[in-house]
């Protein structure tokens, strides 16, 4: 049994420490300020998320909210949270926004995986890196249904459905709509959703959309 001595307080000096899941996971004292994920054994301590990612994460939220209330197939979207630990084997990723959809019933949220991720993308490149390349790998092993990358800088959501032999990409453009067999009748506009992200931009983060070419994957 861990002392008080022992216990683990997360923070940023924290960052790259190892840690087993069962260690991340009884964290109980951490620093607010920041937000953390365990990859592959390894703390990663990140700055909390900005307006403009949070602001359009919120819209998201309403237009599913709405949709399981008003529609006559909303009963196909079970939950959705934002800011939820994905669980494998050696980690604990954080995705902006989970998604169960499909099951007849409330999930049991800490232990099954959702049928949908959500991530909306960073400025820094680590960040792209870790949206577009190292969440699709892991929520692709896991047979997580849809992955969607919101990418306010490229103007895209792209869409990556799990396929036993290969996943499936779709890039969505900001005056498409997308619609998903997962959620019968749900209508997701990207350029209304881009919008919110756009009234909340800081001047420092006006970037040129060239320097934020997703990476190769």
């Amino acid at each position: 049994m861990a002392t008080a001595e022992t216990k683990i307080r997360l923070g940023p000096d924290m960052n790259g420490v190892l840690l087993t899941p069962e260690e991340f996971d009884a964290v109980e004292d951490y620093d607010e300020n920041y937000r953390y994920e365990l990859i592959h054994g390894v703390l990663v301590v990140n700055p909390l998320p900005l307006e403009a990612s949070v602001g359009p994460n919120e819209m998201l939220a309403h237009w599913l909210l709405d949709y399981q209330q008003r529609h006559p197939k909303g009963s196909a979207l079970n939950l959705t949270l934002p800011e939820r630990y994905i669980r494998t084997r050696d980690s604990r990723r954080l995705a902006d926004r989970v998604i169960w959809a499909g099951l007849g019933r409330l999930p049991n949220w800490r232990k099954e995986h959702p049928t949908i991720a959500v991530e909306f993308v960073s400025a820094r490149r680590r960040d792209r890196e870790r949206d577009y390349i190292d969440k699709r790998r892991d929520y692709m092993a896991i047979k997580i249904k849809e992955y969607w990358i919101v990418d306010r800088f490229q103007r895209t959501m792209t869409v990556i459905r799990y396929r036993p032999r290969r996943p499936q990409e779709l890039v969505v453009r900001e005056k498409e709509i997308y619609r998903t067999p997962l959620l019968p009748g749900f209508e997701l506009s990207l350029r209304r959703l881009l919008a919110v992200a756009d009234m909340l931009v800081e001047p420092q983060e006006v970037v040129s959309h060239a320097a934020r070419k997703p990476p190769n994957r």
